[in-house]
């Protein structure tokens, strides 16, 4: 599976944008503020009906506009080809449409054209809260069961109905008996999540250790641990125990929104003792592995999106990065670089890649052809 083509229309800085790629290898290069990531940050809306991180979808929209538009064309394993279109429009419901049709629920699209993204930001995937590290695993499982997703958005809705409830009692008891029925109606999305996430553990971290056993040289073994309350009580006796804390608190203290996965090398805290290398090349194995693991069990071959890696590793990391995915088991990449001579450099030694390099400059982007033809021009 690749995405073949790329219309944006008012979209972050681009007025207007119309790219043809490679299946194999797309270089974006340009200087920071260019609109290389926008590039990136569109491909993953076309995936994920959404941007990648926290960012609104107003705020994709170009300013002084009124709406952004996103369309692509993806060509399948067998040939055929999926035409996606995302519609923005400020203050209105956010449109995807599959080959002319509108979803009715924007959930259906996940997963349909598994994609994974490596940015600068991922390294707060070891150094911050719990938070991030769910968002891997929710991430990661909503493209994989479109249950989960569902179950997901169903329990995130009744916490926070719940947790506003218990900021109306302003920590006295609820005499309506409401809390109960958030707790009875928050249990079964709660035990399937919980559940997904267990069987997810074991054959992801096999494959973060092969990945980074091949980033690294094996020089230390790395695993993760998947913590949850409900790996020692049920939901009920979980709640039951928590509700004065709760009450006194005014929010939900027990759930698998407190989940957590914990990294360890060589069997201590990553955090505590990997440097700074180590560091990232364990957030890039866990990346690598969370591909494998779409690929495995989408049957699709993911989209890999890399942001800025050059600038943030040393060159024997990319190095290897790079040999790594660029080998035949893997599919479509998409790297931004600042640097235009350097993605040619690291690859020069195999003139069989098929590849493509488009330079992004003020919101526009063209390959190299169109870039000699419009600088004769001028």
């Amino acid at each position: 599976m690749h995405l073949s083509h790329l219309k944006l229309t008012q979209f972050k800085n681009y007025e207007s944008q119309h790219l043809d790629f490679s299946p194999r290898l797309n270089c974006f290069v340009g200087f920071n503020g260019a609109g290389k990531t926008n590039l990136l940050e569109a491909i993953y809306y076309l995936c994920m009906s959404k941007g990648y991180g926290s960012t609104v979808d107003q705020y994709s929209i170009r300013h002084g506009d009124r709406g952004a538009r996103i369309g692509g064309t993806f060509v399948l394993d067998d040939e055929r080809e999926d035409r996606i279109v995302v519609k923005l429009r400020k203050r209105q419901r956010k449109v995807i449409e599959r080959n002319g049709t509108a979803y009715a629920r924007i959930s259906e699209h996940v997963g349909r054209y598994p994609v994974v993204i490596v940015t600068p930001d991922d390294i707060n995937l070891v150094l911050e809260g719990s938070a991030t590290r769910r968002k891997l695993l929710d991430n990661s499982l909503s493209q994989t069961d479109p249950q989960y997703l569902n179950h997901l958005i169903t329990y995130n809705r009744l916490l926070d109905n719940r947790n506003a409830r218990l900021k109306e009692l302003e920590g006295h008891p609820d005499h309506t008996g409401l809390l109960g029925v958030y707790d009875a109606q928050m249990e079964a999305p709660a035990m399937y999540i919980f559940e997904k996430r267990k069987e997810f553990v074991d054959p992801f971290t096999e494959l973060l250790t092969q990945a980074y056993a091949t980033i690294s040289g094996r020089r230390e073994e790395v695993g993760l641990e998947y913590k949850s309350q409900l790996l020692d009580t049920g939901w009920e006796t979980l709640l039951a125990e928590r509700a004065e804390k709760d009450r006194i608190l005014q929010r939900t203290t027990g759930g698998i929104h407190r989940d957590e996965l914990v990294f360890t090398q060589d069997e201590h805290p990553l955090r505590r003792v990997a440097s700074q290398g180590q560091l990232k090349s364990f957030v890039l194995s866990l990346k690598l592995a969370q591909y494998r693991l779409l690929e495995r069990s989408t049957n699709r071959t993911p989209i890999l999106l890399l942001d800025d890696i050059f600038d943030k590793l040393d060159h024997e990391r990319v190095k290897q990065l790079l040999g790594l995915v660029m080998g035949s088991t893997f599919g479509q990449l998409f790297i931004t670089d600042t640097d235009p001579e350097r993605i040619t450099s690291l690859i020069s030694h195999d003139p069989a890649v098929e590849w493509q390099r488009f330079l992004v400059v003020d919101g526009v982007a063209r390959n190299e052809a169109e870039w000699k033809r419009f600088l004769e021009e001028e």
